[in-house]
C-alpha cells in the first residue's frame, strides 16, 4: 500500500518525454475468449519493459474508465524508444499485436486505441495534493510545490527556485 504524501507536490521531471495512452474497450462481454487474451497481454509487456531501463520506458498507471474500458497512461523517454519497442520482433508487443490482428481483426468484439504525445522539456505541469505516488510524479519523484513552484505557469516554465 502506498503512503500518502501530505501537502502540495509537483513532479520533479522537467526533461522531454512521451506520454502514451493505450487501452482497450470490451464491446461484447459474452465473447470472453476474444477479450481475455487482450487483457492478459499487457501485463507481461509492462513487466518486460520495467526490467529493462535501457528500453526508454519510464513507468505507467492503469486506469479503469468503465467496466468496458481499460487504459494505461505510460511515460517514455522519447518517441524512438516507444517505436523501437513496438516494432521489435523479439519483444512481447509484436507477437501480441499479431495475435490480436489474427483473432480479432475487424470483427468488433474488442476495440483498441492509443494516443501519443511528445512533450518538450518544461512542457508539462503537475500538481499532487495529499496523494499517493501517481503518474509522472510516481515515475520521477516529487518535490514540494512551494515558492515559484507553487504556480502552474512557473511549473510549466520549469522555474524551480524559491521566491
Amino acid at each position: 500500500m502506498s503512503t500518502i504524501t501530505p501537502g502540495r507536490m509537483t513532479a520533479a521531471h522537467q526533461d522531454p518525454l512521451v506520454v502514451f495512452v493505450i487501452g482497450m474497450r470490451i464491446n461484447h462481454f459474452h465473447k470472453v475468449s476474444k477479450w481475455w487474451p487482450v487483457i492478459n497481454a499487457m501485463g507481461p509487456m509492462i513487466a518486460e519493459l520495467s526490467r529493462n531501463p535501457e528500453s526508454g520506458f519510464l513507468g505507467t498507471e492503469t486506469m479503469l474508465r468503465s467496466l468496458r474500458t481499460i487504459a494505461l497512461l505510460q511515460y517514455w523517454r522519447d518517441f524512438d524508444s516507444l517505436e523501437a519497442y513496438a516494432r521489435a520482433r523479439d519483444q512481447k508487443h509484436w507477437p501480441a499485436w499479431t495475435a490480436f490482428n489474427k483473432a480479432i481483426g475487424n470483427d468488433g468484439t474488442v476495440g483498441i486505441f492509443h494516443e501519443t504525445y511528445v512533450v518538450p522539456a518544461h512542457g508539462s505541469e503537475t500538481i499532487y495534493a495529499n496523494m499517493v505516488p501517481f503518474g509522472l510524479g510516481k515515475v520521477s519523484g516529487v518535490v514540494p510545490a512551494t515558492g515559484s513552484r507553487n504556480e502552474a505557469r512557473s511549473r510549466m516554465r520549469g522555474i524551480s527556485g524559491e521566491d
